[in-house]
Order: C-alpha cells, then structure tokens, then sequence
C-alpha cells in the first residue's frame, strides 16, 4: 500500500516542477481518496496502517495507493513535492 524508494535522475527532476506541501512535527489521521506520489524535500515521517508501518524521509519517492488510511507521525519537520493520480 505504500512504496518507499529512491528516485532516478529523471523522476526527481520531473517532481521538482510539482506543488509543495509542509507540515510541522505532528500527528494525524489521513487517508487517501486517490493515489499520490511524492518526494520528501526534508524531514522525516512514520506511517502506521492496518497491517504495519512504513518510514521515510527526505530522498525518497513515496507512492501510497488510493484507498489507503493511515496515521502520520511527522517527527522532523516536512517538506515534499507532490501528485495525486
């Protein structure tokens, strides 16, 4: 449901021209009327669902599938390039 991986050249290239989203350290409850992906700028985070947890932070290309409900932890501040779809 969620996938964590390290972009190619070519893919954070392409998510650089991709709105921003920021968030402070916190908690909170999400869940995912479509399927988004994004790259972390910074900051790190740790997301629970039902069957476990995933974590990640900043580097990495995150894709979490439409449908999905879940908790963030956001436990350094964040900054990510985003897309739903």
């Amino acid at each position: 449901m969620i996938t964590v991986r390290k972009p190619t050249p070519q893919e954070a290239e392409q998510m650089q021209s991709l709105p921003t989203w920021g968030c402070e350290p916190s908690e909170f409850k999400w869940s995912y009327n479509d399927k988004e992906t994004c790259l972390l700028i910074k900051g790190k985070v740790k997301v629970t669902y039902e069957g476990g947890e995933t974590e990640f932070g900043a580097g990495d290309l995150v894709t979490f599938e439409k449908g999905l409900q879940c908790v963030w932890k956001v436990t350094e501040e964040v900054e990510k390039f985003y897309k739903f779809g």
